[in-house]
């Protein structure tokens, strides 16, 4: 892993090119800093034995879901990210899954994957989205991200 900046933040000293690590010390303050991990949120919806999808501008498939912003509420964000990529307004009832996604090395984040149920709106694709739909079990598409495949075989149980 590549330290995001070469200076400390905190006093200006010069912080060691070569240290790869997480948190690295700087040698003169000793002010420590921990890389940060994003914070990823998503709402599953399932009506009438359905799950709710977005296709993605890449052409993957996912489970509707954005990051969680500085000093956002976990369930907010979940809810804006839902209704700014579906037009969907919803009330969260549970967590389904929380769990690491290490699908972008540069990048690592934490998901947290929330039950919804729909309390308004109108569906359409907006945002990262091109297109939204409901699938059953036996006609969805394939996945762009192996944390989302998780989240659905966990729901076909």
């Amino acid at each position: 892993m590549r330290w995001p900046f070469r200076y400390c933040p905190s006093c200006g000293e010069e912080l060691s090119a070569a240290k790869e690590c997480n948190p690295i010390e700087c040698t003169r303050c000793r002010d420590r800093f921990f890389r940060p991990v994003s914070v990823g949120v998503a709402v599953v919806l399932i009506e009438e034995e359905r799950i709710l999808l977005g296709k993605r501008r890449d052409g993957g498939w996912c489970i509707p879901c954005g990051y969680l912003e500085w000093g956002e509420e976990v369930t907010s964000a979940a809810q804006r990210e839902f209704h700014e990529e579906t037009g969907l307004e919803v009330a969260i009832t549970g967590v389904r899954r929380v769990q690491s996604n290490f699908h972008r090395p540069e990048n690592l984040s934490v998901g947290i994957w929330l039950d919804g149920k729909r309390t308004g709106g109108e569906l359409r694709a907006g945002d990262d989205l091109v297109e939204v739909g409901f699938f059953g079990k036996k006609e969805l598409p394939t996945l762009a991200f192996a944390t989302d495949e998780e989240v659905v075989r966990y729901w076909w149980r």
